[in-house]
């Protein structure tokens, strides 16, 4: 009993460390008067996997899967839902949960703010469904927020390190759990912006 409480416990200390937001440079004193915040997303240094391949090599085998085990028609269906993801899917969720835990609102639709995050995603475990269990998809990002006017001023730099997604149900190859990971980071973001403004 003893052994499986420690399991319990070292499983939870896992999960929480290894899903965390860290500062790479600057610090969130700037954010302290704004209520707004603009957020593109950027995909162009995106590796997955342990092999850290590149999106084109994740894609062409994931089609090639899907073709194999479902027809061309499915893999096509596939791509055209992680295209959607990555345009729509991904910063929807991010914004949502970020506006859901922090003051500063966010959003890709402001005309003009003082400044913008840039949301890099670097690398993707994207994960399986299954009826029982699942294995979770995992996201790093870097998040960096920089002056609108003068992109170059970079004011903080932060790095989301393997936070976790999992739909819970739905059928394999959508990309529900990713977009989960995207709400998991925002709210880890959040909370920091939150806790360090408010002081």
């Amino acid at each position: 009993m003893k052994k499986i409480f420690l399991l319990i416990l070292i499983t939870i200390f896992t999960s929480l460390t290894a899903q965390r937001v860290r500062v790479i440079s600057g610090d969130y004193n700037f954010l302290k008067d704004q209520k707004f915040i603009k957020v593109v997303f950027k995909y162009d240094h995106l590796k997955f996997e342990k092999k850290n391949l590149t999106e084109q090599e994740f894609l062409d085998i994931r089609i090639a899967e899907i073709e194999k085990a479902k027809g061309k028609e499915e893999a096509e269906k596939w791509k055209a839902d992680w295209e959607y993801s990555k345009e729509k899917s991904f910063p929807d969720k991010f914004m949502m949960s970020w506006n859901k835990n922090a003051t500063i609102q966010a959003s890709d639709k402001f005309a003009q703010t003082k400044y913008t995050l840039i949301v890099e995603p670097t690398w993707v475990h994207v994960g399986l469904f299954f009826p029982l269990a699942s294995d979770k998809a995992l996201v790093s990002s870097k998040m960096t927020f920089v002056e609108t006017d003068n992109p170059g001023n970079v004011l903080m730099v932060v790095e989301g390190i393997k936070a976790t997604g999992d739909n819970g149900f739905g059928v394999p190859n959508n990309n529900d759990r990713i977009a989960e990971c995207f709400a998991k980071t925002a709210k880890m973001l959040a909370l920091k912006v939150e806790h360090y403004t408010k002081k």
